[in-house]
């Protein structure tokens, strides 16, 4: 099922390897439970469940998005992820947290972006509606 054309396929890779690579060095604050974590999801009243369940949500789309089967599935896993990440960050958090001068924000639509072109150049391959895009 690899319908896409090579500039695709390396467009996707990189895609999917920003997108993985901030997902997964993120992991890294999450379960360790680093304060600036800690204090967003305390703030958001989903500290530690919040904060674990986010954490094992973007490892699983982290690792989806690294195999080219399950990128499409694991893009839009990181899309709803990212999609709560922003609401919170416009509604409750505010765009800098703690002086960081907007970079986890930045971050957030990074991930966001690069998934929405993965699941864009891959959308031939989502389970369920993927064959609609033929």
């Amino acid at each position: 099922m690899n319908s896409l054309s090579k500039g695709q396929r390396i467009t996707s890779w990189v895609l999917q390897l920003a997108a993985a690579g901030i997902l997964l060095q993120t992991l890294f604050f999450k379960f360790t439970a680093a304060p600036e974590s800690v204090y967003i999801f305390s703030k958001l009243g989903m500290e530690p469940w919040g904060r674990l369940g986010s954490g094992v949500t973007e490892l699983i789309a982290s690792l989806l998005l690294l195999v080219p089967a399950t990128a499409a599935t694991g893009a839009v896993l990181a899309i709803g992820v990212m999609v709560g990440a922003i609401f919170s960050h416009l509604t409750v958090l505010g765009i800098e947290v703690q002086g960081d001068g907007g970079g986890l924000f930045a971050l957030a639509l990074v991930v966001f972006g690069a998934a929405c072109g993965v699941a864009f150049l891959r959308r031939k391959q989502l389970p369920i509606i993927g064959s609609r895009f033929s």
